[in-house]
């Protein structure tokens, strides 16, 4: 179950969001520089439980060594597929988080949900020596805090079964109990056993993330925070869209409604969109000429319904602005 993006844009470009990927990706680089003193700087850098509570192992690090690793551990990852699904999850959900919470109370949301999901794994696994690394407790903060924000939102998600790809609108509300639902079974079957994976730290960011959301909900944006804000307006939608076709009885076109803003009307733009359409599955890569006017509308020949005589309709996009004002 592999989440493709979110059906809910974002109306802010979310910089802190993409700071956070940038900056994971970096430490990533630094820790295959390290070449064979990578096992050290990741248990420099990692979160190891026992640092905190075998006296022997803690006094070989100083105050401010231990409690920078609070913060480090979730820079860190374990290989390259670790940190591709982690940066993936974060670039899907974390924009609307950001959008909600404002830039400032964002990046405080996201490293508070981090620590606690350190802390849930550490007094659960005090005595363990294996560092722990990785940003998912904190994206699991975040889709804790997208859960409770946008349980309806839509999520486009792909299923492979066999080898064959599928598509599926899932509310947020399904494709996050899923999840949690996995990350709980695996939790409890490793529980007093080691693993590699800290399931435990998933279950604690995501519930701390709903507790964070409701605490800095609470606390008022600041003026800085609609600078921002208008500063990081967004001007384009998201490039991949999901049209759902209609097309009355006997009709063999198929209509739906494409959306851009005017910036991208203006200027042209292209779009990829995904036309589920019985148990088929299509991406078209959509071309919006500039200039283009909301209401015009773009034929895509033979996208449409197949006819009992074998003819195929077509697919009639129509154009409409999108502008995310507040």
């Amino acid at each position: 179950m592999i989440p493709i993006r979110d059906i809910n844009p974002s109306r802010t470009v979310p910089v802190v969001n993409y700071a956070l990927i940038g900056l994971n990706v970096f430490v990533f680089l630094t820790e295959l520089l390290q070449g064979g003193d990578m096992a050290r700087f990741v248990y420099y850098y990692g979160l190891v439980p026992a640092r905190y509570f075998d006296a022997e192992i803690s006094a070989y690090f100083s105050f401010g060594q231990q409690v920078f690793s609070f913060f480090s551990f979730m820079f860190l990852h374990g290989g390259f597929f670790h940190i591709l699904g982690n940066m993936w999850f974060l670039y899907i959900f974390g924009d609307n988080i950001e959008d909600h919470l404002g830039p400032f109370r964002y990046l405080a949301f996201y490293l508070l949900c981090g620590i606690s999901s350190g802390v849930s794994h550490m007094v659960l696994n005090i005595h363990s020596n294996v560092p722990v690394v990785g940003a998912s407790g904190a994206i699991a903060g975040v889709m804790g805090a997208y859960l409770i924000l946008y349980p309806r939102a839509k999520v486009l998600t792909l299923v492979p079964i066999i080898i064959i790809p599928f598509f599926f609108e899932l509310p947020a509300f399904i494709f996050m109990g899923i999840w949690f639902f996995i990350q709980f079974l695996n939790a409890a079957a490793s529980f007093g056993n080691a693993t590699d994976i800290a399931w435990w730290a998933h279950i604690g960011g995501f519930l701390f993330g709903i507790l964070f959301l409701r605490l800095m909900g609470r606390l008022p944006a600041t003026g800085a925070t609609h600078f921002t804000r208008q500063l990081a307006e967004r001007k384009t939608t998201h490039r991949l869209q999901v049209i759902q076709p209609t097309g009355p009885l006997g009709d063999p076109n198929l209509y739906g409604t494409l959306l851009i803003t005017p910036h991208e009307a203006l200027r042209g733009t292209q779009k990829v969109v995904n036309i589920p359409w019985g148990f088929h599955n299509q991406l078209i890569r959509v071309t919006v000429p500039s200039d283009t006017r909301e209401g015009n509308i773009l034929r895509l020949g033979g996208m449409g319904k197949r006819m009992p005589d074998g003819r195929r309709g077509d697919m009639m996009l129509t154009v409409q602005f999108e502008a995310y004002q507040r």
